[in-house]
């Protein structure tokens, strides 16, 4: 019996670093998290899933954003900000994940964070030098 998988090794995460994770349905469903006023009707098993989904998301753009920090010199104060946001976003997701309300639009605002740091620092990426 023959194999159809392939294993890829990128102990580096260059593939990574080529295909960036589609940020608009993690936006979208930052959205919706955030325009829950009361009960959203959800059993604590469909919240603990949106919860996982908005930890790997979280997961993937800290990620992206240690990569964009590292582009900067060890000076530059907004890599400095990076790595303070960086040590939050271990600390809050190594709290045990619940099927709560309170879990999922913590780990929305998480992911928010994380991408508005992300566009800080590549806003505050040197630009790329050009050969003639």
């Amino acid at each position: 019996m023959s194999s159809t998988h392939l294993v890829l090794h990128d102990p580096e995460g260059h593939l990574e670093a080529q295909f960036p994770l589609d940020r608009a349905p993690h936006e979208c469903l930052i959205k919706a998290v955030f325009g829950w006023t009361g009960d959203p009707g959800l059993t604590p098993a469909d919240l603990q899933q949106i919860a996982l989904l908005l930890t790997g998301a979280a997961r993937a753009v800290a990620d992206d954003v240690r990569r964009a920090a590292h582009l900067l010199p060890d000076e530059h104060a907004a890599r400095a900000l990076a790595d303070v946001v960086l040590e939050e976003t271990d600390r809050r997701l190594s709290v045990r994940m619940e099927g709560t309300v309170r879990c999922v639009q913590g780990r929305a605002r998480l992911v928010r964070a994380l991408y508005e740091r992300l566009d800080r620092l590549v806003s505050a990426a040197p630009e790329p030098v050009s050969t003639p």
